[in-house]
This record gives structure tokens, sequence and C-alpha cells, in this order.
């Protein structure tokens, strides 16, 4: 079978093979994207038996470029030695329970299960939207748990960031508090984003477009732009959180120290954004502007998690309750 490679014709791609008398070419399109597309289905065609394997490697080079290919990768190392061989059209739920037993026997939690198993359920939609499987079965998955509710007191929050062992991991810590970004979104933060004029921080990418997950613009409180003017005078890198001249990956291990050393039990970096969330709406904070500062989508995603940590929350109605309050509709029938 020929090796095709990428070329152009009179201003349109196409796809080469061979050279000199052997030298065969197809068109393609005049977009490049398009014509990478075919050019990879030209080289790997589409085997007689398709296997879960085969429709998931598919669905990396399509999604090359953006973020969810490298979550997708790590989760096809657990899924694809169960399901790899396997054609995806037949699928039973009896090898969904036999996953799901597999995994919890290895110590996973439900809800890694859960999402393992969703990201297989993503892969088969794709396939039969790219008309690669006629169907996409069934996928069972254990039910999802509910979301872990952990969060500090200002306290043990005080106490994380005297702890830091490092000026990053403080940082971070302080960073994750004051502005409630994801911790990915502060790891890639450069200084060109951070605003001292106005005191704002642009948590957006610009060289990111394909992310998922919204990043919002937010405004400096005194303890953010204090810590961030002391990072910036020793500043070696473009990025904000940096450690020996390079930028930092990963806080897991300086934030655990951090936990051990004041006395808090293990926590990741999601609970400190969780913290600033609760924090806020305990302040009488509106939904709408938490919602922003998280960069949900839906103010409705965030109430439904907040809402009860505000002062208000369902305050008219326990009053509506209360029999020793006499309310305008009551006194309008009794006249």
């Amino acid at each position: 079978m020929p090796e095709w490679r990428l070329g152009r014709h009179r201003g349109i791609f196409c796809a080469v093979s061979g050279s000199g008398d052997a030298r065969r070419r197809i068109r393609l399109f005049a977009d490049r994207a398009a014509s990478e597309r075919e050019l990879h289905r030209l080289n790997n065609p589409r085997p007689r038996d398709v296997t879960v394997a085969w429709i998931w490697r598919e669905y990396l080079h399509e999604m090359q470029d953006r973020p969810v290919a490298a979550t997708m990768r790590h989760t096809a190392k657990a899924l694809l030695p169960h399901f790899g061989d396997h054609d995806p059209e037949t699928l039973t739920v009896d090898q969904c329970r036999s996953y799901v037993a597999m995994r919890r026997a290895l110590g996973r939690a439900d809800g890694t299960i859960h999402t393992e198993l969703g990201h297989l359920r993503t892969v088969l939609s794709w396939a039969v939207k790219r008309r690669l499987i006629s169907h996409a079965p069934h996928v069972e998955r254990p039910a999802k748990p509910p979301p872990r509710d952990r969060y500090l007191t200002r306290d043990e929050a005080t106490r994380l960031i005297e702890a830091a062992g490092f000026p990053h991991v403080r940082l971070a810590i302080i960073l994750l508090l004051g502005t409630a970004a994801r911790v990915r979104a502060l790891l890639d933060l450069t200084w060109d984003r951070c605003d001292f004029e106005r005191s704002l921080i642009m948590l957006r990418n610009p060289d990111d477009p394909a992310s998922r997950k919204r990043r919002a613009t937010v405004p400096m409180n005194g303890m953010v732009r204090a810590a961030l003017s002391e990072a910036r005078a020793g500043a070696l890198t473009p990025w904000v959180i940096e450690w020996a001249g390079k930028p930092v990956r990963s806080i897991r291990k300086g934030l655990a120290t951090a936990a051990s050393r004041a006395g808090v039990a293990p926590l990741s970096a999601h609970v400190l954004r969780h913290t600033a969330a609760v924090w806020m709406a305990e302040a009488g904070t509106p939904m709408a502007e938490i919602a922003q500062y998280l960069g949900h989508r839906d103010s409705r995603v965030t109430e439904a998690i907040y809402a009860r940590f505000s002062p208000d929350h369902l305050r008219r109605a326990a009053d509506a309750l209360d029999l020793g309050v006499v309310h305008p509709y009551q006194r309008t029938l009794r006249k």
C-alpha cells in the first residue's frame, strides 16, 4: 500500500505517492485541515474488523490539537486493555459491569470509573457521527457520587499559606483563593495578562482558543496584588508561577506538604477554588457574579451548588412559614 504525503497542485491540496513515472496524485481540498484528515484516512484505511481501539485512535487523530486529546490518551490506558479489541457495536452491559468490578478491585473510586466510561460513550457517539459505526450501544456506568463538599475555614486557609515551604506554592495558594481560578489556568498564567494599572487578571489564554473551560477576567484584591507584586519583582520567566527559572507543571506535592505542616487534612487545588466560591456566597455575593468568577456559562449551575451558602438562601420561604409573622397577603384577606 503506498504511503501518501500532502502536496499542492494548482492551489489545491492533494495526496501524493511515489515519484517519477510512478508518481500518483489525488485531489483533496483547498482547506489544509480537511486535506490532512483525508490524507490520514488514505494512510490508515478502515480495517475489515473495526475495534474500539481503532476508533479511539481515529478520535485522537481528529482531536490532536485540542486539550481533550491529552485527557483521552490518559483514559485510554485504563479502558483499551479491557475494551480495545472488541467490536464497538456489540459492547454489552456485562462487559461494562466487568470493567467496573475490575477497576474497583484496583481501588479506583466510582467517580473515576463513571468518568472513564463516560469517555467511552463520547468516543462511540463521535464514531456514529463520523459514520465509522452504525450505532453506539448503551454504556452502563456506576452512579455518579455526590460532589465533595469540603472547603476551608479562613483560619485553615491562613495556616496553609503560612506553611507553604516554597514561594511558588505560597503564591499558587493565594491566587487559588483570591481568584477562584482552576489550577491549570493559574499555571498557564503569564505576566502579560496581569494588568497592574487596572488591577485585573486575564485568566483566558489567547494561545489556547480550543480550551473547553471558560476562564474569567477577575480583579486583584489586596492580598492577590501584594503577592503578585512581590513575585514580579523576582520573576525570571514569563510565567507567574515559576520555580528555578522554569514554569511549574503541578503543585500537588507542594500543596500536600503545606497541608501536612499546617495541620490541615490533605486537599486538592479544587478544594481551594471551591472554598473561594463558598466564601463569596457566604458574603452574600450575587450568584451571577460568582458564576462569572468561576467561568460558569450558566449561573443556574452556580446556584445549584452555592446558593445554600448564602445568608439569604430560602430566607423569604422560611419567613412565610413563621406563624408569628403577619404577611401582607394575610392582612388583605382579613379585610
